[in-house]
């Protein structure tokens, strides 16, 4: 018999080290410029107007960080009115454009066929004017001898919003009721096309499921539609209120001395009466206030998936 001989062991395969992974480094090198961007037009002003908002002198004397805390204190004594009527403006032209808003978004979403695209354009065709055109435009449609105050007029309407202190006398403009409408037609398309997104990924046969169950046409908007779209009107109506709250041009050019918003006052103290510490210190107020409603709005609202 033939000797049986042993294979010779095996050599031990040489170490080799994990190949390197490339291009890590390039997500981060795809964020630096955005990062840059904040830091430079977002942080690097919070921090000067920051340090503004607690300086003391004078605009002939210079002014000086004495950390004077107490011109917060000042502003908001004085000027919480203004602050008052920015939340409520706000609000009602909030509520408004999600009144109107969700029809529209509805219908686009479930009903417009082939007109969908055209209606999509109709929505955001105020987007092709100025801001300022749009709301001086509004100074001819709500002009004393236009058709919409007679037709309040003729309807009795001008009596109900007197009585509510929105509107005085037979007068439309420069009233309440003129800013919040300006605020509610410059800010409507925010509201419809968060909403529109929300309802176009709802999922049609989930109607169909509640239609088998024997479900109404409102309970089914009720119990799936609406529940499904919170992420929409969560969205719309922060994308609506936090701009409105802050805005100036309607309150200046629909509006009157009675119906100044928080807006209007900050751009005063900026550029008219120059006191740089005041108006700093009411944009941090008026940040800060938004800022504690919109937490606890998103907390009240269930849902974090916003559009």
């Amino acid at each position: 018999m033939a000797a049986v001989t042993e294979a010779p062991p095996l050599a031990p395969a040489p170490e080799t080290k994990p190949p390197r992974k490339r291009g890590r480094w390039t997500p981060y090198w795809l964020l630096l410029p955005g990062i840059l961007w904040l830091v430079v037009f977002f942080a690097l002003p919070m921090i000067y107007q920051g340090s503004t908002s607690v300086q003391t002198g004078s605009l002939e004397d210079g002014y000086k960080v004495t950390w004077h805390f107490v011109t917060y204190w000042d502003a908001l004594s004085e000027y919480w009115p203004q602050f008052l009527r920015s939340v409520c403006y706000a609000a009602a032209a909030t509520v408004l454009c999600l009144l109107l808003g969700y029809p529209l978004a509805y219908l686009i979403a479930f009903r417009a066929g082939r007109w969908r695209n055209l209606i999509m354009i109709l929505v955001i065709a105020p987007f092709f004017t100025s801001f300022l055109i749009r709301t001086l435009a509004w100074k001819t449609i709500l002009a004393d001898s236009g058709p919409v105050v007679g037709v309040l007029n003729t309807l009795h309407v001008l009596s109900v919003t007197n009585w509510l202190g929105w509107t005085s006398g037979d007068r439309v403009l420069a009233t309440p009721l003129a800013v919040v409408c300006g605020l509610t037609y410059n800010f409507l398309p925010f509201m419809i096309l968060p909403l529109y997104t929300s309802l176009e990924r709802i999922d049609g046969r989930l109607h169909e499921a509640a239609g088998d169950l024997y479900a109404r046409p409102f309970t089914t908007f009720r119990k799936v539609t609406f529940p499904l779209s919170m992420p929409g009107v969560v969205s719309g109506t922060l994308l609506t209120f936090i701009p409105a709250a802050g805005d100036y041009v309607n309150a200046e050019l629909l509006g009157s001395t009675d119906t100044r918003m928080i807006g209007n006052v900050i751009q005063t103290q900026f550029l008219r009466i120059l006191d740089y510490p005041t108006a700093a210190a009411l944009s941090f107020i008026l940040m800060a206030a938004i800022l504690l409603m919109v937490t606890l709005y998103i907390r009240k609202s269930g849902t974090e998936d916003l559009v």
